[in-house]
């Protein structure tokens, strides 16, 4: 009884998602998860910081100012060193003390308080690249004073603009190589299994040629070899093409069986009969039918790009400067006095952290909301 009861509410429930576009019932399976709603959130977050970074700056990322150099990041206070609460939150300064074993460290200079303001007047920019506005997020009015939220690097430029200016490279140089990478894929995946027989031996063997060479060495080769003397755009170009040049063959791989089984079924051979050319039915119809899988894949392609190109940034074959991305900056933290007196200048592993699991959330939901006519 329980069981016929259970298959009667589920076949009502098929009958009525019949009448419901294929992406109104992947949102409202996705919706469903708590996890994929979360990396959408964190993903949104970084893109939004990455657009604007400009706005949410308070200082120029890329220009010197060696008196502030290595200064640890700023705490933000309500309360006052003599308990007085604030409701405009503010900063105390730091100075330089010896302790007990006459080693120099920071302490907060609560003889003055530097009130944070939004919405301030500061260093001049143009948002979108074309809209000129001096117009910033956060700041400081008094001139005398200086907010790191993250701390300052050796050159006393603030990490957290630079990590916002960073989030440009790193996520668009990470989606340019996955459109690539998806495109090459997903095209040459659906072409083999449709045709089949010569076509499709020649083309998985060339799949298993490029699969037979190890990633992250060739990465590394091909890295290293870009001249110096190569513009911002053409590095940009090249790095997003190697990373692109080994991440297409296991989504073509998958792309193509999945073809094999659609290529049998009843609106293909329909199509067919009625005279449809090959590529029609390749673009037309199985396309579009792995275009779910694709965009799982491609969620879950970025973050490893991601990795990678801050792997071979730190260990400085990859981005180069003036060019600023999250593996650029990790690269000031190779030297083990820099970790043990300037821990703050790690902070960029925090993006990339959000980054790699904010894609991986939003990945897996899709993965799940993909397929919207199972009963969960």
């Amino acid at each position: 009884m329980a069981n016929k009861k259970l298959k009667s509410a589920s076949a009502v429930i098929l009958r009525a998602r019949e009448h419901e576009s294929y992406g109104t019932l992947v949102w409202r399976r996705f919706r469903k998860s708590k996890i994929a709603i979360l990396g959408g959130l964190m993903v949104i977050m970084l893109i939004v910081l990455a657009i604007f970074s400009d706005f949410f700056a308070p200082y120029d990322p890329v220009r010197l100012n060696m008196r502030s150099g290595y200064i640890p990041p700023h705490r933000v206070h309500f309360i006052d060193a003599e308990g007085k609460f604030h409701l405009r939150p503010f900063i105390y300064g730091w100075k330089q003390v010896l302790d007990e074993n006459m080693f120099p460290k920071w302490v907060e200079d609560t003889s003055k308080a530097y009130p944070i303001y939004f919405f301030v007047r500061g260093w001049e920019y143009k948002l979108l690249g074309f809209i000129p506005m001096n117009i910033h997020l956060y700041g400081l009015k008094d001139p005398e004073g200086m907010i790191f939220l993250l701390g300052s690097d050796k050159f006393g430029r603030d990490i957290f603009s630079r990590s916002c200016l960073a989030g440009r490279i790193s996520l668009s140089m990470s989606l340019f190589g996955t459109i690539i990478s998806v495109a090459v894929g997903s095209v040459l995946g659906v072409i083999s299994g449709y045709f089949g027989g010569a076509v499709d031996t020649y083309m998985q063997r060339f799949v298993e040629f490029v699969q037979s060479f190890p990633q992250l060495p060739l990465w590394m080769a091909l890295a290293a070899i870009i001249p110096d003397t190569w513009d911002q755009f053409a590095v940009f170009v090249v790095m997003s093409s190697i990373f692109a040049l080994l991440s297409w063959t296991l989504l073509a791989r998958e792309v193509r069986g999945k073809v094999l089984s659609l290529r049998e079924t009843d609106f293909v051979l329909a199509a067919r009969e009625m005279g449809a050319s090959d590529w029609r039915i390749i673009f037309h119809h199985l396309y579009p039918n792995t275009l779910s899988h694709t965009i799982v894949v491609l969620t879950l392609t970025i973050p490893t790009i991601i990795l990678a190109e801050s792997f071979l940034s730190f260990l400085g074959i990859g981005i180069q400067e003036p060019l600023v991305s999250w593996g650029v900056m990790m690269r000031e933290a190779q030297t083990i006095q820099t970790l043990g007196f300037n821990i703050w200048i790690i902070s960029p592993v925090f993006f990339i952290f959000i980054a790699v699991l904010g894609w991986n959330f939003l990945g897996d939901g899709l993965r799940d909301a993909a397929d919207p006519y199972t009963i969960l």
